[in-house]
């Protein structure tokens, strides 16, 4: 604080230190307000400072040109366990809900009268048997008789005929026992495929197979799962034209990979791989039906379940992939802001493709190593047509990551000491 000399020249009658006192004190007052008033003036007529926008920079590369589809998963296979004869259900012997095998047995029938089924076709197959062995034999005692005439041909022929109904007669009796065996073994009712059973359909007592084949439950296989989703046929006609102009590359080996998108927006941990796409066109929708298959080694997802099926089916080259808040888009056609030298910035026209997601895949308008700009539309103050906005780019973070650093105050932007 500067000093200032005063010199005071008392009254008359007054004392010379209490009046220079007062006025020592308001000239220090006068002096501290002026001060303060020419500080307020310098920064107020100074320029604001550039506001920190959120940039991108531009890398260009291949971007896979990826379809989300909707879609529902259904069972890889289906079997209905069914019983195969007749009887009352004595036992289930498995737990709904369970992983099965293949050949695993699950119920078992009342088998008493396939047991005795067996046996009368065995006792039946031993009689046709001996009947042959006699057949057999009178043939063979008859064949020199008759080169002797020692028998009439007629007879031996005859025999011939025996022998060979005798033999007709075993194969058939070995026939009645192989079916008697089936059916008893039809009794235990076994796994036609592995996978997971459901819920019993009829309890035990129960008479089944009366008639028709009685479905006792259900087995779905669910390791691997199908996916069976539809495109808009003129999607993929649009797609494929693309694609033979030159404008777009076939994916490839990656057009075979999909991945699935649950109910809640999360990702599949596993990818699948598209089986195959229908020859022709559902002419009541216009769909064409194409089928994937996922891996579920978890048992994670269920059949039934609907799901959205994300597929690369080309690629764009030299394509960048920018976020949707970036691009204005208007009737005169689609611009983003890019930060140049000095943070001046300057709108650019450029030319889209199709979303990925959140973003947009630009593929002409802008070079590798620009900045454009992504946040901070609301700082960006009013300026008058045709003049320059400078702004002070730092990278900009997606929500959910770690926000960017801000860059720190250099020297020249500190705030000057006070002269004392």
């Amino acid at each position: 604080m500067f000093r200032l000399p005063l010199t005071v020249s008392p009254a008359p009658g007054l004392r010379t230190g209490a009046l220079a006192l007062p006025l020592v004190l308001a000239s220090t007052l006068v002096l501290v307000a002026c001060g303060q008033s020419g500080a307020q003036s310098a920064g107020a007529g100074g320029p604001p400072p550039a506001p920190q926008v959120g940039v991108v920079t531009v890398q260009p590369g291949n971007v896979g040109l990826v379809t989300e589809l909707p879609g529902r998963l259904e069972a890889s296979r289906i079997a209905e366990v069914r019983a195969r004869v007749a009887g009352i259900l004595q036992k289930r012997v498995f737990k709904e809900g369970s992983d099965v095998k293949s050949g695993q047995k699950l119920f078992q029938i009342d088998d008493a009268p396939y047991r005795a089924a067996v046996a009368q076709a065995q006792a039946s197959l031993a009689q046709a048997e001996a009947s042959l062995a006699q057949s057999r034999a009178l043939a063979e005692r008859y064949a020199p008789l008759v080169a002797q005439n020692a028998v009439s041909k007629q007879d031996y022929d005859n025999a011939v005929a025996a022998r060979l109904a005798g033999e007709a007669n075993v194969a058939a009796a070995k026939a009645a026992v192989t079916v008697a065996q089936i059916n008893l073994g039809y009794a235990s009712v076994t796994a036609p495929i592995a996978g997971r059973i459901g819920r019993t359909l009829v309890t035990e007592g129960a008479l089944v197979g009366q008639g028709t084949p009685t479905q006792l439950a259900l087995i779905q296989q669910i390791d691997p799962l199908y996916v069976n989703f539809t495109q808009s046929a003129a999607d993929a006609l649009k797609l494929r034209a693309q694609m033979a102009s030159g404008k777009y590359q076939s994916a490839g080996a990656n057009a075979a990979k999909i991945s699935v998108v649950l109910e809640d927006g999360s990702t599949y941990g596993h990818a699948g791989k598209l089986l195959f796409a229908d020859l022709s066109v559902d002419p009541t929708s216009g769909q064409v039906t194409l089928r994937a298959e996922v891996p579920n080694p978890e048992h994670a997802l269920l059949p039934g379940l609907y799901v959205r099926v994300r597929l690369q089916q080309a690629q764009a080259d030299n394509a960048v992939l920018l976020p949707q808040q970036a691009v204005t888009r208007s009737v005169t056609g689609d611009t983003v802001l890019v930060v140049g030298e000095g943070g001046k910035l300057a709108p650019r026209p450029v030319k889209l493709g199709p979303s990925q997601g959140d973003e947009w895949v630009v593929l002409d308008g802008l070079k590798a190593g620009e900045q454009v700009m992504v946040d901070g539309f609301q700082k960006l103050p009013r300026v008058k047509p045709g003049d320059p906005v400078i702004v002070q780019p730092v990278p900009w973070s997606a929500p959910g990551t770690a926000p960017a650093k801000a860059p720190e105050a250099s020297d020249k932007s500190a705030a000057p000491a006070t002269k004392s």
